[in-house]
């Protein structure tokens, strides 16, 4: 299957705890004032990739903690993340997946492909970029709205259950 990424950061310490392999979706309709990668909003820019090619470059990455769905917004590629995502949980591989959608949202969509992918990934940070609340101090988030949210445990509980990374 096919992938549109503006890029892929094969080790990265600034996109979840660890080395983390990222993968930037292209394409992003929030579009937020002040976006730290605005280079990802056109849904025709970037480039095209195979994602069974990352699957086997990851799979070469012998340093990685795990793997980081950034963007962009990867729920507007919602199947090929699957696909991704499902490789990986056979890897046993930890996924952080940013997305400018709260969790909230997510749900409420009632988008099967995008439960799906929800469901696939272990943490998701969640919201758009507020500029007028970013906060340097907060981890791996660019500003206070945005939440870390433990997947599994939220889909479980059916309520968001903040995640400690």
């Amino acid at each position: 299957m096919e992938l549109r990424v503006a890029g892929i950061v094969k080790e990265s310490v600034v996109d979840g705890p660890g080395f983390r392999y990222v993968i930037f979706a292209q394409g992003c309709e929030h579009c937020c004032k002040g976006c730290h990668n605005p280079d990802t909003h056109a849904m025709d820019g970037g480039y095209v990739v195979d994602t069974e090619s990352i699957i086997e470059d990851i799979k070469q990455s012998r340093y990685i903690d795990g793997v980081t769905f950034s963007g962009g917004e990867p729920f507007l590629q919602a199947e090929a993340f699957i696909g991704i995502a499902e490789k990986l949980g056979e890897l046993n591989m930890n996924i952080i997946c940013y997305s400018g959608f709260t969790y909230e949202e997510l749900i409420e969509r009632k988008d099967k492909s995008w439960i799906k992918l929800l469901g696939l990934i272990d943490t998701l940070i969640d919201g758009p970029y507020i500029e007028e609340l970013k906060d340097l101090s907060v981890v791996f988030r660019g500003s206070d709205n945005q939440r870390i949210i433990d997947v599994k445990e939220s889909l479980r509980q059916n309520k968001v259950i903040l995640a400690d990374i």
